[in-house]
């Protein structure tokens, strides 16, 4: 994955903690980005139900209280495939190697359980936790 998901956790706890709503120049300004990638991820969390927006109003408001908002549910809103997918196994070792002939499913099974603990948590995390933290740092 690219940025879409640190983009999108900033873009969320922004629209959760501004007073007034905030718009995706704004927003891009905080991020460093530019307005049409803000809109980008605005657009998939929007599809996802996570936020909502209005033609012609400015800004946008959160539709999940920040406590009930896992990282896992953010994630999987702005990934390009539906599964977690973190880890890729080269191609084309040797079946003649003993090492590159078992390689692919030993490293598929530890990948696979490697993925499933980020996505455990990935879902313990809320974007409430998130927003804590940045409180505590201030």
């Amino acid at each position: 994955m690219d940025t879409k998901f640190s983009v999108a956790v900033h873009m969320l706890i922004l629209i959760s903690e501004s007073q007034t709503p905030i718009n995706s120049e704004q927003m891009a300004g905080s991020v460093g980005t530019n307005p049409s990638y803000i809109r980008k991820i605005s657009a998939l969390l929007k599809k996802a139900e996570i936020i909502d927006s209005h033609k012609g109003i400015s800004g946008c408001s959160l539709c999940v209280e920040p406590e009930k908002l896992s990282l896992l549910t953010i994630y999987k809103a702005v990934a390009d495939e539906p599964e977690i997918h973190l880890l890729d196994i080269h191609q084309n070792s040797s079946d003649q190697c003993i090492v590159g002939r078992y390689i692919k499913p030993v490293l598929t099974d530890m990948f696979a359980d490697i993925e499933e603990c980020f996505a455990r948590s990935l879902s313990e995390i809320t974007l409430a936790d998130c927003i804590d933290n940045i409180r505590k740092r201030l």
